[in-house]
């Protein structure tokens, strides 16, 4: 069996050296949530949303990242740096935990530190730790599902399997994308000498287990026609149609970090072919199985792998770690965390919105890197992820004035109509800051909210054009344009129409329109 330079490492070393990398990962966030962040991003808007409208799921997601939102919203309110304040938490996390399995698997101070240092400049996980949404916890729950089966493969505790379920249970309920981790594990556990676990009643509790927790999705689903595979069906369909398996692929080079290559590659050979690693061998199934899946998919995005990576963080650690026993590669645990270190701080910014709008355009474009959209949106000077972070409170601010420009009376009568979950949740939002009307959208869970009692004959909506609103109501005026600097262009000079005396009773035309205006995606 291949020695490890890890043995020569204390424990209480190790996890300085983790705790201390874990830290900094937080105080990154926290530093760019105080002085940065740029704006709440779109999703973030809708999120919120459904925090005030608790149910057992919704048509883009399960429920569990929803309730632990309106949870942190009791506990210290909704600003920008209370929003991402638990994205910062769950990173820090993520990265203790991807050092811990590093220890597990024979590692010392050194890969632990690599380990840590590849998942914290790694832009996919910087990026959605960046912001609100299930990503950032579908990050900590596959690292705390990969160190529970190292666990399993390690000690001879079968109860370790009930842990397990219960996070795969909650990984469900935040992510469906957690059923790769179970399908990996299950082709593992088949394929592989460990299908001997197959024959104890551990690994079925698990699994039922996980069934129970994820049980309310699925009920939610049921009680609304398959809402959520209609929206997975529609964005692969439509939204994600761009995307090939050579995006995907090539995506992993640029979201994990080009420079992190060697570390994960490193990873999957410790899993695959090292002789204390294959011991873990299940884990480089669940990443192979994963990828397979994803690829199969043919329009999938990169990111939908990242979770899968935590583990091979760390086996790379290791491996690397102990290749660097010897003489002629020693030089590489100097070199590479230079290297990563030096190539994280360059792409950073490119993940972490802490330099200003005008200061990274221009950065940006001294590296040479376009603005990317994994939607097919046109874009502007900002990629997507930055571009959604801008121009929500202007629009909300415009809207309060058109509403104003009514009298008193026609006010009760008005609501304003989104286009998008981005619109309606914004404006939702910007109510305690500025006059608004209540906000209605036909997209994802907006549409299953409905309309309300449809009792108003005032019409707010942006964007679309006068003549398509002139079928349905006789007066429609144009009193204002939303402006707004770095936003989407789509959502740029957009107009603003005042819609008033409907040719028919909307009570009466609202369902066909509703029915058919339906947008899951």
């Amino acid at each position: 069996m291949e020695p490890s330079i890890g043995k020569n490492d204390s424990n209480r070393t190790v996890l300085i050296v983790v705790t201390t990398f874990a830290l900094a990962k937080l105080l990154i966030h926290l530093l760019t949530n105080a002085f940065g962040g740029y704006g709440i991003f779109r999703d973030e808007f809708y999120y919120l949303a459904c925090a005030h409208r608790l149910d057992l799921g919704y048509v883009d997601q399960p429920p569990l990242s929803i309730y632990i939102l309106a949870f942190n919203g009791l506990l210290f309110g909704d600003s920008l740096f209370a929003l991402r304040l638990l994205p910062a938490i769950a990173g820090a996390l993520t990265v203790f935990v991807v050092g811990l399995m590093a220890r597990r698997l024979g590692g010392g101070t050194f890969a632990a530190g690599l380990a840590c240092l590849a998942a914290i400049v790694s832009p996919i996980f910087l990026g959605y730790d960046t912001i609100y949404s299930m990503n950032c916890f579908d990050l900590l729950l596959w690292a705390l599902g990969s160190y529970v089966l190292i666990l399993i493969l390690e000690e001879d505790r079968p109860q370790h399997w009930l842990i397990l379920g219960v996070i795969i249970g909650l990984g469900l309920l935040n992510k469906i994308s957690m059923g790769w981790f179970g399908a990996g594990l299950l082709v593992g556990l088949i394929a592989t000498r460990h299908r001997a676990e197959l024959r104890a009643r551990w690994p079925y509790l698990a699994a039922l287990l996980a069934f129970l927790i994820f049980l309310p999705f699925i009920i939610w689903n049921v009680r609304h026609d398959f809402a959520h595979l209609e929206f997975m069906s529609n964005a692969t369909s439509e939204k994600y149609s761009g995307l090939t398996p050579f995006d995907f692929l090539l995506g992993q080079l640029t979201l994990i970090h080009p420079l992190a290559l060697p570390v994960w590659l490193a990873g999957l050979f410790f899993f695959l072919f090292n002789e204390r690693g294959k011991k873990y061998g299940l884990l480089g199934i669940i990443f192979i199985v994963t990828l397979l899946i994803l690829v199969a998919n043919i329009h999938t995005k990169p990111e939908y792998l990242a979770g899968a990576y935590s583990a091979l963080f760390a086996a790379g650690g290791v491996q690397i770690e102990n290749l660097c026993m010897r003489r002629l590669w020693k030089w590489v645990r100097y070199a590479l965390p230079t290297l990563l270190l030096v190539g994280g701080v360059l792409t950073a910014p490119m993940a972490l919105p802490f330099l200003p709008a005008k200061t990274f355009i221009k950065y940006s474009e001294t590296l040479g890197i376009k603005p990317e959209s994994s939607e097919s949106k046109q874009l502007a000077e900002l990629p997507q992820f930055y571009a959604d972070m801008f121009g929500w409170e202007k629009m909300a601010a415009t809207i309060s004035k058109v509403y104003l420009s009514v009298t008193a009376e026609e006010r009760a009568r008005t609501v304003f109509w989104g286009r998008n979950y981005g619109q309606a949740g914004a404006v939702e939002y910007y109510s305690r800051k500025y006059q608004l009307p209540p906000a209605i959208s036909p997209h994802n869970n907006y549409w299953i909210w409905g309309y309300g009692t449809g009792e108003f004959d005032v019409l707010i909506v942006t964007g679309g054009t006068r003549q398509d609103l002139l079928q349905y109501f006789d007066r429609v005026e144009q009193p204002a344009t939303i402006h707004c600097d770095y936003c989407m262009p789509y959502e740029n000079n957009r107009p603003v129409f005042l819609c008033r005396k409907p040719k028919e009773n909307l009570q009466a035309v609202l369902p066909t329109i509703w029915a058919r205006d339906k947008n899951f995606e």
